[in-house]
């Protein structure tokens, strides 16, 4: 995928302009940036985005240049455990909440994992980001098994509700809710715990709850709690304006009270790692904790 640097309306790139109306152009503020662009320059190096995009990109490098690393650090932990939940567990049916924009090979999408062990797996795609919609919906619009929902995931009633979760997602059985990497960017205001009980409290038993987020270790790594501190300030400063990095009680908070599989709320790689380390975790990569919770 590759965003025009400097766009205009008649110039964007193909899958900007294939959406349910072909004639449209979905509405990007190019003033400020987006989550979901700015995390999609961290698998491409910054080769991708747009000029907002990466100022903000190369804002968190300088203070973490390893920043890529937990990009990729990230998708491997959703492909396990997508994997597991769908090959051991059985579930069929999967809500990605604030999915962000599809990744190429070698990085799967919760859609390509969930279908490679069962490729009838129905999997919908929540997220509010224009520039997801377009390529969401272009890029899955021959997968009867994948849909895609642009709402807010601050809206959980709202998302819920949606004519296409409706239509596509059965409630009356186990669903596996994802929240990768999205809470981090929901301000303590709009109480990120509140929001995740709206939707667990719909989830049927036997349901999973996959979620993880930026941490700050303070005590626990205090050359992390620095780091993170550092790095909000970049992220709540810049033009995206949004992240926060939570102590492990608030993130735990999150699950709202659900048991946590083994090994519980842990660093990603500590989560069914599928072999020894090769190499030690560098700093940023640490300041992420995440799990998988059962509704009993």
């Amino acid at each position: 995928m590759r965003f025009m640097n400097e766009p205009t309306t008649g110039d964007q790139p193909e899958l900007f302009r294939r959406k349910n109306d072909p004639t449209s152009a979905p509405e990007i503020d190019l003033g400020r940036a987006s989550i979901a662009r700015v995390y999609d320059m961290f698998f491409e190096e910054g080769k991708d985005g747009f000029a907002v995009d990466r100022v903000v990109y190369e804002q968190v490098r300088q203070i973490a240049p390893d920043g890529p690393l937990v990009a990729v650090m990230i998708r491997r932990w959703l492909d396990r455990a997508i994997g597991y939940l769908v090959s051991r567990a059985g579930i069929n049916q999967i809500i990605d909440i604030g999915s962000g924009l599809p990744r190429s090979a070698p990085h799967e999408n919760t859609h390509q994992i969930a279908q490679r062990s069962n490729p009838e797996a129905m999997v919908v795609y929540v997220d509010n980001d224009p520039s997801v919609a377009a390529f969401g919906r272009a890029l899955l619009e021959d997968n009867v098994y994948t849909h895609f929902v642009q709402q807010d995931l601050v809206h959980p009633q709202v998302v819920l509700q949606d004519p296409a979760v409706q239509q596509h997602i059965d409630f009356d059985r186990p669903i596996t809710l994802v929240q990768s990497a999205t809470l981090h960017h929901v301000d303590d205001d709009q109480d990120p715990v509140r929001i995740m009980r709206q939707y667990v409290e719909v989830l049927p038993p036997g349901s999973y709850v996959v979620l993880c987020h930026w941490w700050d270790p303070d005590d626990e790594l205090p050359e992390g709690h620095e780091l993170a501190r550092s790095l909000e300030n970049a992220w709540r400063t810049s033009s995206m304006g949004t992240g926060r990095y939570r102590s492990r009680g608030e993130i735990e908070a999150m699950f709202c009270g659900l048991p946590l599989l083994s090994p519980g709320l842990v660093e990603l790689d500590q989560w069914w790692p599928p072999g020894p380390e090769v190499t030690p975790p560098t700093l940023i990569e640490r300041l992420m904790l995440g799990g998988v919770a059962r509704v009993p």
